[in-house]
């Protein structure tokens, strides 16, 4: 990250250089276009002063022929410098230019890959922590007699792990048909037990995970349930006595408060000084759809239409002449990631 800022900073001052001597060169070729057009005007003086002196001034006529060709010469040289230097400071502006943004380009990709790096790693604890829960015996016990003592005893162990996991809104275990029989904080989320996630996207997933190191993840949403916050779901089975390999019979969603967790990444982007104000850092979801952003703008409401060039990272200028950074996911650990993106989008 230090090297690619150096290199901008280089480029940058390749670039000002650059205009620097353009303007050095052009004063200077003023300079003697402006001495060559007096030294014409003296010779032009000379020969009308040795037409008059006649033949006492024929010598001196053909000096000041002289110093006029020189000086019609100088001119034609001045004139052809000019124009290479021109050109050539134009060319080396633009190439200065196209380095600074290949080189800040590639710092707003870099920036893009760190925000989806840490919510992956964020997120591959979440997918550790359901795996996890869904075999304590007191979930199992749940899941598999529900009644209304192990759904207390349930619910009561479910409050201690929030207690101490605070990034969590609530925990839910539903059985095999998909109702509610349990969460963490009823007081809270007095709706949840006896809800029906049957038809949510997640359950459904989870209810045919393979064995105890499988899980699923819905989409970042709101939940009607839980206030209407958003959250990003993760679940997996709740399996016969608790094994690897036992029957389904319930499922445990966890349900992530993701806003704030979300926004600390996108807030905490190491922009350099004058650049926040005029820069956007997103995280995008698999269909582009923005899941989190640092002005606080779109959310889940805005699809930004995300033109990847080549690979999984990199930049380009979009249609409102604006710098866009971008990296894929590339997952951690275990976890492959869900096809998210972290972008940059920065007015120039």
């Amino acid at each position: 990250m230090t090297g690619d800022k150096t290199m901008s900073m280089a480029g940058t001052d390749l670039f000002e250089l650059s205009r620097g001597v353009l303007d050095v060169a052009s004063k200077k070729v003023s300079l003697i276009e402006d001495i060559t057009r007096r030294t014409k005007m003296l010779a032009m003086n000379a020969l009308i002063e040795a037409a008059r002196a006649g033949d006492a001034g024929r010598g001196f006529a053909v000096v000041a022929n002289e110093v006029s060709e020189i000086s019609t010469q100088v001119n034609s040289i001045t004139k052809e410098l000019r124009s290479e230097i021109v050109a050539r400071v134009d060319h080396l502006t633009t190439t200065g230019s196209a380095m600074v943004q290949e080189m800040h380009g590639k710092r707003l990709a870099d920036l893009s890959l760190n925000m989806i790096e840490i919510i992956d790693r964020n997120l591959y604890e979440r997918s550790c922590d359901v795996r996890w829960w869904a075999t304590d015996s007191a979930v199992v016990d749940c899941a598999a007699d529900p009644t209304e003592e192990a759904r207390r005893h349930a619910s009561r162990r479910l409050g201690v792990i929030l207690e101490s996991y605070t990034v969590y809104l609530d925990l839910w275990i539903a059985d095999r048909n998909g109702n509610v029989i349990a969460n963490g904080r009823p007081d809270r989320y007095p709706g949840a037990r006896g809800a029906n996630v049957s038809d949510e996207p997640w359950f459904r997933q989870a209810l045919a995970t393979r064995n105890g190191g499988e899980f699923t993840v819905g989409d970042v949403a709101r939940n009607r349930s839980l206030d209407d916050r958003v959250v990003a779901t993760y679940a997996t089975a709740i399996r016969r006595d608790g094994e690897a390999d036992g029957d389904a019979i319930g499922v445990l969603g966890i349900f992530f408060d993701w806003e704030p967790q979300a926004a600390a990444v996108v807030e905490g982007v190491r922009l350099e000084a004058g650049e926040r104000e005029k820069s956007r850092c997103l995280l995008l979801d698999a269909r582009h759809r923005v899941i989190a952003s640092s002005d606080g703008r779109g959310l889940l409401t805005e699809a930004v239409p995300l033109r990847r060039t080549v690979g999984t990272m990199g930049h380009y200028i979009d249609d409102k002449n604006r710098l866009v950074g971008y990296a894929l996911t590339p997952g951690y650990e275990t976890y492959k990631g869900l096809g998210w993106y972290g972008v940059i989008i920065q007015e120039r």
